[in-house]
């Protein structure tokens, strides 16, 4: 019989997690779906299931002086409500496109992030916004970068006894995000191509640093560095101009039923070059 876990204590949380295979729940959005298709497959097993949405202090997005705390439990309904910097306008942007709104009321920035998808909406914003990943285990706690926390297709560094407890976006005055998403049409589709950016600029216009990333164009969402170096100094008006197609050497999509990878390549330059326009 399957057990199920719903520890009010983050020590009890790590205990159960440290001691036995458990599938994570927080808001449970791709743990039910992927239940029911394992079974339509002819396989009703599934792992015991350690509920962590009665965990306390993980619901908030908090203001640091370092920059923002957003706990594993926020979900993309309550950062799309939450008043916050133009910094964060592409994970902002991203929330409204993760599916439907009752997928946006119970789903999780990190458990977005803990699936893993190159689809996943919300990674590159984070890779964009430069976020770290904070990760607890009965050992303590620890701070990775999301692209070290990425090791692969729906593979991450996360240990068997860890749990992600937030995730950190450090300050960048003056900066903006964006997120473009491409899919078979507008609205509840998986991506064909993301592309995500966070622009900061000086008092003449011109750009002092560029973070940008690609998503569903490769097996785990990424920056691109020639692309950001090739725009430092670039005045914000004339960004658009600035993606090439050897700012792409490094992505490597693939063929599939959503489009081929040649479609997938083209469609990205164009996404970087929308992202990059200055819109007042």
């Amino acid at each position: 019989m399957t057990a199920y876990h719903r520890p009010t204590t983050l020590l009890d949380a790590l205990a159960i997690r440290a001691g036995a295979d458990v599938a994570v729940l927080a808001g449970g959005t791709d743990i039910f779906p992927a239940r029911i298709a394992r079974a339509a497959w002819g396989d009703p097993t599934h792992r015991d299931v350690l509920d962590i949405s009665a965990l306390p202090g993980l619901r908030d997005i908090e203001e640091t002086d370092d920059g923002w705390r957003i706990g594993c439990l926020v979900t993309w309904s309550a950062l799309a409500r939450r008043t916050l910097p133009p910094l964060f306008d592409g994970l902002k942007a991203a929330s409204r496109e993760v599916g439907g709104m009752q997928v946006q009321n119970r789903g999780t920035l990190v458990g977005n992030l803990v699936t893993a998808s190159p689809a996943g909406d919300g990674i590159p914003n984070l890779l964009a916004l430069d976020a770290a990943v904070e990760i607890a285990s009965p050992r303590g706690t620890r701070l990775l970068p999301v692209a070290e926390f990425l090791t692969g297709y729906r593979a991450t560094a996360l240990a068997a006894d860890e749990l992600v407890l937030a995730l950190h976006v450090p300050r960048l005055e003056g900066a903006q995000g964006a997120f473009r998403k491409l899919g078979a049409r507008h609205y509840l589709v998986i991506s064909i191509a993301m592309a995500a950016g966070v622009i900061a600029t000086d008092d003449t216009g011109r750009i002092t640093e560029a973070r940008i990333a690609l998503g569903a164009c490769s097996a785990v969402a990424q920056r691109l560095p020639g692309l950001e170096a090739a725009l430092l100094g670039v005045a914000r008006a004339q960004a658009t101009r600035v993606p090439q197609p050897h700012h792409l050497e490094a992505i490597t999509p693939i063929d599939d039923i959503r489009a081929t990878a040649a479609y997938r390549r083209d469609a990205a330059l164009v996404l970087l070059q929308d992202l990059l326009e200055a819109r007042a």
